[in-house]
């Protein structure tokens, strides 16, 4: 067969860092990690063409060359799987749709096949459908293995179906599974608690492939709790060290780990010397109780400000997650969460209000108590799909008012002083393509003609004089944070103030309150 793989495009969001793309020359953050790892697992005499639909569209060129089309993506990617499925589906071509956002809800896309959980070991299975979707049309759903695979032999992605270039990080996957089971969060229902790794060899073969294509700079280790399995990737560590010190330390990397890491200097330490400078921790509140009532059992055995600066002492950057909207929550928890981002000197803080994923353990407590209103999009910027015990219009208040204090230009540079201040150099320089291209953009754009020059040349003055080995972190935390700052006030900040004022019109108006989903 003739497989066109097209990865779907997704709304502006925090983490693909759109208003920044400029800075660096790029077109998007991240690669579609998931699809070319199912190029490299597709039969051997299959011809397979990608395109990411996040760089260029997806031409009539293309969708004419394929027998089949597929695609794959998260929740806040399935308009643009949607158009992908569409189009291919009227050009007579069978569609195949996987991925986190097919896998919870299949019947949100309407593909001719719909594959929902892993594919390795399974891909007998995905032919046989398509042999029969071509012989006698109709639409199938395959639902997940029972068992989950092992990542043994699971080969290394076909990373040269991409254009590099496009892209400000590339992406390697070690493990899947999260040994906790926090209520709100779907990796246990996607990939379950026991985490399945590959072998070191298999993961220093895919750095080696990224290496030889041409890459530098840095890798995102996407596994959703990097440290599930601490003696798998101690292990794993050494051999990533090893191989960076053969190779001149080309990458540095950046993961997400539970926050329990900080207590646990020996993996820190190891992590660093294997190049890993950033990590993402869901914090998630400030709340003890909100904590324990979303079973983040995890976050309860240290004070979350004495973990990040322990992180932050031994050389990694937390990039935090956090929360708001637990039924737990008191009066005035927007702004604990606002001194708990300001004392621990958190840089880049991702706020959502709560939302209860398809299939999650809060979905389902939801449902039982009448609560729930809708499926979530995974769009965290508007009213809860849910009904909160707090007062709905007060909560997204209290949230604007969070999001436009962590992001008021002056908090979000001086938190980027304090990590300066507060961390040791890095282990080796910063190696980034492109990088003083990046910076000349930085001084002119925000340095002589931007509206935050004065935070700007602090943040640089501060890294000359404390931590100059900093200097190319503290020019990235800055082109970052243009759009950080920017997606805040210009997108998220007015949708959640729409919200509020159409919650007083109803209000007003004596509408009804949304009725719960019948599913």
């Amino acid at each position: 067969m003739r497989v066109l793989l097209a990865a779907p495009a997704a709304p502006v969001t925090w983490w693909g860092f759109e208003f920044s793309m400029p800075f660096v020359g790029r077109r998007t953050a991240f690669p579609p990690l998931g699809l070319i790892t199912v190029a490299a697992l597709l039969p051997a005499g299959w011809e397979i063409r990608f395109v990411d639909t996040a760089c260029r569209r997806m031409t009539r060129a293309d969708v004419e060359w394929a027998d089949v089309v597929m695609t794959g993506g998260m929740r806040l990617q399935l308009d643009s799987m949607r158009e992908i499925v569409a189009t291919a589906r009227a050009a007579g071509r069978i569609t195949v749709a996987g991925g986190a956002a097919v896998t919870a809800v299949p019947d949100e896309i309407d593909a001719d096949v719909v594959f929902r959980g892993e594919l390795e070991g399974r891909v007998g299975e995905l032919v046989d459908a398509l042999d029969s979707a071509v012989r006698d049309g109709g639409r199938r759903v395959l639902d997940p293995a029972v068992a989950r695979p092992e990542l043994g032999d699971s080969p290394t992605p076909r990373f040269d179906l991409l254009r590099l270039p496009d892209y400000a990080s590339a992406s390697v996957q070690f493990s899947r599974g999260c040994p906790f089971r926090c209520e709100f969060c779907d990796v246990v229902e996607l990939f379950g608690r026991r985490p399945r790794v590959k072998r070191p060899e298999q993961l220093v073969a895919e750095l080696e492939s990224l290496y030889l294509l041409g890459h530098r700079g840095s890798v995102f280790v996407v596994d959703d709790n990097f440290i599930g399995h601490r003696r798998a990737v101690l292990g794993l560590l050494r051999a990533v060290a090893d191989w960076q010190h053969r190779r001149g330390f080309p990458f540095t990397f950046c993961t997400e780990a539970s926050i329990d890491l900080a207590r646990d200097p020996d993996l820190v330490r190891a992590m660093r010397g294997a190049g890993f400078d950033s990590v993402f921790v869901g914090i998630e509140s400030a709340e003890p109780a909100a904590l324990a009532g979303a079973r983040k059992v995890q976050n309860l055995g240290q004070p979350p400000r004495e973990a990040v600066r322990a992180l932050h002492r031994g050389g990694l950057e937390v990039m935090g997650g956090f929360i708001v909207g637990f039924d737990e929550e008191r009066p005035g928890t927007c702004e604990r969460q606002r001194r708990l981002i300001e004392d621990a000197g958190i840089p880049i803080a991702m706020i959502g209000v709560l939302t209860a994923l398809p299939g999650t353990a809060l979905e389902k407590r939801l449902r039982g108590e009448g609560r729930l209103r809708h499926r979530s999009t995974g769009d965290q910027f508007g009213r809860p799909n849910f009904a909160p015990r707090m007062d709905e219009a007060d909560l997204l208040r209290g949230y604007a008012e969070l999001l436009a204090a962590v992001y008021d230009p002056r908090s979000y540079y001086a938190r980027c002083e304090a990590f300066v201040r507060a961390a040791p150099p890095p282990v080796r320089a910063f190696p980034a393509r492109d990088r003083w291209r990046a910076a000349w953009n930085a001084i002119v754009r925000i340095g002589l003609r931007g509206p935050r020059r004065r935070p700007f040349w602090r943040l640089l003055l501060t890294t000359l004089l404390r931590a100059p080995r900093r200097l190319a972190w503290s020019f990235a935390r800055a082109i970052e944070g243009e759009h950080l700052i920017r997606y805040t006030a210009e997108v998220v900040l007015p949708r959640i103030r729409a919200e509020v004022a159409r919650i007083e019109r109803e209000r007003q108006a004596g509408a009804p309150r949304p009725t719960q989903l019948v599913m």
